[in-house]
């Protein structure tokens, strides 16, 4: 069981930054992957981006690369979602998920989800 608990998000002008994080507990190791999806308003939710703990391997979406930034402390058990330069259709709740193995962009794949934390850019 991995039980995950955001934080984060708000409102900002386009151009401008946030920075989400996803605080995981319990089964922790390993192949363990945090990915980050959104989802806007009457669209499906999409990928956005995933980082694998042991190896620091990420993978992003096209739509953010070059603008957001996935790290992690292991620490802490904590990863983090940078989003600078950001735009309007960025505009979504983001959520943070967790799976084991490899990263992925397919969102069936994650068996553990955080509840979501609104992201608001204004134009």
């Amino acid at each position: 069981q991995v039980d995950l608990v955001q934080s984060g998000g708000g409102l900002v002008q386009a151009g401008g930054s946030l920075r989400l994080s996803c605080a995981a507990s319990g089964r922790t190791h390993g192949t363990y992957v945090t990915g980050w999806f959104r989802q806007a308003p009457g669209k499906e939710r999409e990928f956005v981006g995933a980082i694998k703990w042991n190896s620091g391997t990420t993978l992003y979406a096209d739509s953010v690369k070059g603008r957001f930034t996935i790290s992690r402390d292991n620490a802490k058990t904590t990863v983090y979602l940078q989003m600078n330069s950001l735009k309007p259709e960025d505009t979504a709740v983001y959520y943070c998920a967790a799976k084991f193995g490899t990263p992925s962009e397919r969102s069936s794949l994650y068996g553990y989800w955080g509840t979501g934390t609104q992201v608001t850019v204004s134009s």
